[in-house]
């Protein structure tokens, strides 16, 4: 039987790909130019799965994952792992710090080593690429000084790690998603997270606080909440949104059938296992058991037995 590749933000020696590695290290890779692209692999069924950054802990939400989830075409997230991120200044060899006019990476890898470009490098011009990597190979082939990478890209690119550690912070994770066509959901772990996109209908006073309130009336916290652009004109937003909990949740279940009578739409993206195996907490009152002798109790009324 044929098995499909993992699709992942390439070249090879990106973080992404590590990422997949640690998903499912005898998955088959295929290496896509942009997350749009290895996203885009997945719905056209040149991939199984793919694996793209979605939040990181430094630089917040991954806009290009959210925004390509939140309105292309329908996708899962099915699962979810943290990286730790760890960049080296890496340069062909014979390179001196001093040599180093122009530094490329991923836009999000430059604002991770702000403080030691400033202290090291205060006039070398910033190059955004698509991926760390490509920074990494473009400084090979002299279209760059120096990259900012993940040091295990040195060796794939025939570079020197010219100063190790350059990120300002140490404990720096990106979370990464596994994402595949929709199908059955993972089932429930009681270390749950749920992911969607809510549209506001209309603009108005209270918009986001009506969001809310839907999850804070049945005790769901909210692991992640960001404001993004349609698109279609200025002042029209959608929210991504990360719960706690699994959509077979009753809790959860009621918040999302709230979400779909209050929002001009609702993209449901996943429910999974997080992967700080952190517990749900529940609230009293707001157990399975408890919306059930609810829902029993209701039924016995309107059949006029108290």
């Amino acid at each position: 039987m044929c098995t499909m590749p993992y699709a992942y933000l390439g070249p090879e020696g990106t973080f992404c790909q590590a990422a997949l590695t640690a998903a499912d290290p005898g998955a088959e890779s295929l290496s896509c130019p942009t997350i749009q692209a290895a996203l885009a692999a997945v719905r056209g069924g040149a991939a199984e799965r793919a694996v793209v950054p979605i939040e990181s802990s430094v630089e917040g939400v991954v806009t290009a994952t959210l925004d390509d989830l939140a309105t292309g075409d329908g996708l899962f997230v099915v699962a979810e792992l943290q990286i730790p991120i760890a960049f080296a200044l890496l340069a062909r060899p014979g390179t001196a710090l001093g040599d180093v006019k122009r530094v490329g990476g991923h836009p999000q890898a430059m604002p991770q080593c702000r403080g030691w470009l400033g202290a090291n490098l205060p006039d070398c011009e910033w190059i955004p690429v698509a991926s760390n990597a490509e920074a990494a190979r473009m400084a090979a082939d002299g279209q760059l000084d120096a990259a900012l990478a993940g040091a295990f890209a040195a060796d794939m690119y025939g570079l020197d790690v010219l100063a190790a550690d350059v990120h300002d912070r140490t404990n720096a994770v990106t979370r990464f998603v596994v994402v595949a066509p929709p199908g059955p959901l993972p089932a429930r772990t009681g270390s749950d997270r749920t992911s969607l996109a809510a549209f506001i209908a209309v603009d108005h006073p209270g918009a986001l606080l009506e969001i809310l309130t839907e999850f804070a009336v049945r005790g769901i916290n909210l692991t992640t909440i960001q404001s993004r652009p349609t698109g279609n004109r200025l002042g029209q937003y959608y929210f991504f949104i990360d719960c706690e909990g699994h959509v077979d949740d009753a809790r959860v279940g009621e918040a999302l059938m709230g979400l779909r009578r209050v929002c001009a739409d609702v993209r449901f993206l996943g429910s999974y296992a997080r992967c700080d195996g952190a517990s749900t907490h529940v609230r009293p009152g707001t157990s399975d058991a408890e919306f059930a002798e609810a829902a029993a109790w209701l039924g016995r009324l309107r059949f006029g037995r108290p």
